[in-house]
């Protein structure tokens, strides 16, 4: 049988600890010493101010574009990854934030996980088909990120080497449009300028990685909970008969550790909305502006270089919002589920007062917990196909507005 131990959240927190190295984040149930803390912190720091020195930059370039009269095409160019930069530097924000709050809800998740002792060979199937799809989906996020990391990297190096073939020359490009005090494509600046615009998009990446995993490994471990509470409810009664007094008596016992359990995760459950709503709200606000966006450089960039660039960004942002609704609606349908569990679980061999407390656990499971974005809109599936209908509403208006000056 597999060890219970690697089923436990740390596990899960382990496959990402790689990102959570990188971006400076503390993310554990047991409490760090003071001197691995403040080294956390530094590199949060460093972070914090290399990346936004490049985006104060382009913030200022996105400024004077406007003003001098630059093209719609390189204005629009640098806005993603300007919207984007915000968006890491909110998810990590509130991270530290909430730093607190996920101790504990890690803590209680692995505690809820070492009160489980059952030994079902049906039980650890529900575990660890739930276990094996989040750490493929963790995998598959970190190799589409790095792909993304690569893309920006590269892509200037091709459109050099393209320019250079056609006109002997050597133009010298960096990944993004940013302005700095000083000529960033002489020769002498150029080379630290690009590694620096290069580590700039890893620590968006990391930062936005390190916040999202954390929130599909949460969702992942109460939805197993969820759906192990969901399997002992519906096997609280073994027998297809009426139950004796005894045996009842040990359905009532049982069902009152059910009930704790199920209030317990609602209590969870809050608390991961307590830390994600707020960040989640700015999320799905920039998304609809980030996919229209991106989705416009895709098509008005002739540059095909620079184009697949952009294509790989807007992948990785459909990506990156799919995967928040999508955990999200799991956790919710996962709440909802237990009131067919008790639908399911033979009430109707147990007495009156089994029946009542029964008919209470139904009646609360019938509200789900959910994530919000800060209260105005579900974390949901349903979501995610709004914001693709606003995104390609903008899309199709900019389309529409845009008139790209014909030679």
């Amino acid at each position: 049988m597999e060890d219970l131990n690697s089923n436990h959240i740390n596990g899960s927190i382990k496959k990402m600890n790689f990102i959570l190295l990188c971006s400076g984040l503390i993310v554990q149930g047991k409490k760090l010493t003071q001197i691995k803390k403040i080294k956390s912190r530094l590199i949060y720091i460093i972070n914090f101010l290399w990346l936004n020195s490049d985006l104060l930059g382009a913030i200022c370039w996105f400024i004077d574009g406007i003003k001098n009269g630059k093209t719609f095409v390189e204005v629009t160019y640098i806005a993603p990854c300007i919207t984007f930069s915000f968006l890491a530097n909110f998810k990590a924000i509130f991270i530290i934030y909430y730093e607190d709050n996920i101790r504990d809800l890690i803590n209680d998740l692995l505690e809820l996980e070492d009160r489980d002792k059952k030994i079902d060979v049906k039980r650890d199937g529900l575990r660890n088909d739930a276990l094996n799809f989040l750490h493929l989906i963790l995998k598959s996020s970190f190799v589409l990120n790095l792909v993304l990391i690569i893309a920006f990297t590269i892509g200037p190096f091709i459109v050099i080497a393209t320019i250079y073939i056609k006109t002997k020359e050597v133009d010298l490009l960096l990944p993004f449009l940013i302005k700095y005090p000083f000529d960033s494509h002489d020769i002498r600046y150029w080379p630290f300028v690009y590694v620096h615009q290069f580590w700039s998009v890893a620590i968006v990446l990391v930062n936005i990685c390190g916040a999202d995993h954390l929130l599909y490994i949460c969702c992942t471990h109460l939805r197993v909970q969820f759906s192990l509470l969901q399997y002992d409810l519906s096997n609280i009664v073994n027998k297809n008969s009426y139950l004796s007094n005894h045996d009842l008596g040990l359905v009532e016992t049982e069902l009152v550790e059910l009930i704790k359990w199920h209030q317990a995760l609602i209590k969870l459950s809050n608390k991961l909305e307590v830390i994600y709503s707020k960040s989640t709200l700015y999320n799905f606000i920039s998304s609809s502006v980030l996919i229209c966006l991106t989705g416009f450089n895709v098509v008005a960039i002739q540059n095909v270089a620079i184009a697949f660039m952009f294509l790989v960004f807007l992948s990785a942002s459909l990506l990156q919002i799919y995967l928040l609704c999508f955990f999200g609606d799991l956790l919710m349908n996962s709440t909802m589920e237990v009131r067919d569990a008790v639908y399911n679980c033979k009430w109707y061999y147990l007495n009156a007062k089994i029946r009542k407390n029964l008919i209470i656990v139904h009646s609360r499971a019938q509200e789900p917990c959910k994530l919000t974005a800060f209260g105005f809109s579900d974390v949901n599936l349903r979501a995610f196909m709004s914001i693709l209908s606003s995104s390609w509403s903008y899309f199709a208006l900019l389309k529409t507005v845009y008139n790209p000056v014909k030679n």
